[in-house]
């Protein structure tokens, strides 16, 4: 699999951007089949960083309501990379 396979977009609220300003921890939606190794692989390729540590949850859907019918919101998995905490990466500075 591709690094741009593997990370598919930054995660910006106000939890990741907390755990980015004081830990230097960076939150990322990945590919559902992806592991902590091809996590690390790719942020190495595309970032140029080595990361410290990397994180994995899978998050599942809520359950949503409308009108009468019921479903859930689509399931995703989410990669939390630790760096270094002298490096930053430059794909939140603009943001």
């Amino acid at each position: 699999m591709r690094p741009e396979e593997v990370i598919l977009k930054p995660v910006l609220t106000e939890k990741s951007t907390k755990l980015r300003e004081k830990l230097n921890k960076y939150t990322f939606i990945i590919n559902k089949s992806a592991n902590k190794i091809m996590v690390k692989n790719a942020v190495k390729e595309l970032f140029s960083f080595e990361p410290k540590d990397v994180n994995i949850i899978n998050c599942h859907g809520k359950k949503k309501r409308v009108r009468y019918k019921y479903g859930f919101t689509s399931s995703f998995k989410k990669a939390i990379i630790t760096l270094a905490e002298d490096e930053k990466l430059s794909i939140y500075e603009g943001v």
